[in-house]
């Protein structure tokens, strides 16, 4: 008797986790909290932002909110890699080609994440934009004024940013591998059993990471909603929070802080897609 594949592995969930955390603690936050600023100070460009972070605090304030960003990036790099390959391995036997399989798991997996990422981001997103309060005043102001309800201000914005970036990663990824690996196939001899080279794998990665940030304006708008919400404002609709973002910075003001997120989206995606 046959055996039925398994399509979720256990290990995915450590695994996910552990590459996560190690993202977030070198580069990922750094990134995180650089595009952070630029989405909340929209008239600031980039290196400007970069010097008034730095003035703040020196090197460390770059790692700002760094406590509740490692519990998100543990419990959300699991839940990512744990769904998006259950959701891959699902498909690819149901027959759908590679390229597709990513989107599909990417979007899958970026919107499970939003369980976690809604009260973490918050919470990171406060700390960036208010420093006098600490991350333990911040989290009983908001519970006593919104309940937890609160921690999911532009949870639409969030679940539209997640769903499209995991699914663009994967897939622009899994593209740039393809005509990669079209380029060594011998004849006769199927695409998929061509191996590409670290080198190769590390440009799929990065190409795949840049080109993500084409749904910089939902990023933007989570920054927004979760700015003005840890700030105690009242929550605005997801095309409210769009209005006023281009009636005060321009259309323009959807993509501050795009260079900042194409390194954190290289990060991410070479340490999720590439490496495992």
């Amino acid at each position: 008797k046959m055996v039925k594949a398994k399509s979720t592995d256990p290990k995915d969930l450590l695994k996910g986790g552990v590459l996560q955390c190690v993202e977030a603690a070198t580069l990922g936050l750094p990134f995180e909290v650089w595009k952070t600023h630029m989405g909340t100070y929209r008239s600031e460009t980039t290196m400007q932002a970069f010097r008034n972070i730095y003035a703040k605090g020196g090197v460390g304030a770059f790692w700002s909110g760094w406590q509740p960003k490692l519990v998100e990036s543990f419990l959300k790099g699991g839940i990512l890699m744990y769904s998006k390959e259950a959701i891959i391995r699902s498909v690819t036997r149901a027959g759908v080609d590679e390229v597709s399989a990513g989107l599909l798991g990417g979007f899958g997996g970026g919107v499970a994440q939003v369980t976690i990422m809604g009260p973490c981001t918050f919470l990171v997103t406060a700390s960036v934009t208010d420093k006098s309060k600490s991350l333990w005043q911040h989290t009983l102001s908001t519970y006593k004024s919104h309940g937890v309800g609160g921690f999911y201000h532009g949870g639409t914005a969030l679940v539209l940013r997640q769903g499209s970036n995991w699914a663009s990663r994967q897939g622009l990824t899994d593209f740039v591998r393809y005509q990669l690996k079209t380029l060594h196939v011998s004849k006769g001899e199927s695409v998929a059993n061509v191996k590409l080279s670290i080198p190769e794998e590390a440009f799929s990665g990065i190409i795949g990471g840049i080109l993500s940030t084409w749904n910089q304006p939902f990023e933007v708008m989570r920054i927004e909603a979760q700015s003005n919400g840890a700030k105690g404002l009242p929550p605005k609709s997801f095309m409210e929070t769009f209005h006023h973002i281009v009636k005060d910075s321009g259309y323009k003001g959807l993509f501050q802080g795009i260079i900042p997120r194409m390194g954190l989206c290289v990060s991410q995606t070479l340490f999720l897609i590439t490496i495992p």
